[in-house]
């Protein structure tokens, strides 16, 4: 089982690892299935080893992914936690008014 350590992540870096094509398909993968080692996660890819690896770093950097050491494996997990801080943050407060109205509109129109 994976620990996942409550870091205040910076939302530049989440913002920066979500907006590359690549490193959303590698949190896909993670989504997937967790618990993926570099060798795994590369043969998805159209690139080089040191190329998943970098954007790993960027995921890591980010507080997205977290790895283990499992022998002389290193797995590779999904952190979902940046995501729901981000979504808290900056999409929950701009939707929870258009939610009301639209309950508000619903009740409204039942009530005629």
């Amino acid at each position: 089982m994976v620990t996942y350590v409550e870091v205040v992540p910076d939302d530049d870096l989440v913002f920066k690892a979500l907006a590359d094509p690549t490193r959303r398909f590698l949190l896909d993968l993670l989504f997937a299935r967790d618990g993926r080692t570099l060798t795994e996660l590369e043969s998805e890819l159209e690139m080089t080893r040191f190329g998943a690896m970098k954007h790993l770093r960027v995921l890591e950097d980010a507080s997205l992914v977290v790895t283990r050491r499992s022998g002389r494996e290193k797995l590779h997990f999904l952190n979902p936690v940046p995501i729901r801080q981000i979504h808290d943050r900056w999409i929950d407060k701009y939707t929870a008014h258009h939610a009301s109205a639209l309950v508000d509109l619903k009740t409204e129109l039942e009530d005629r």
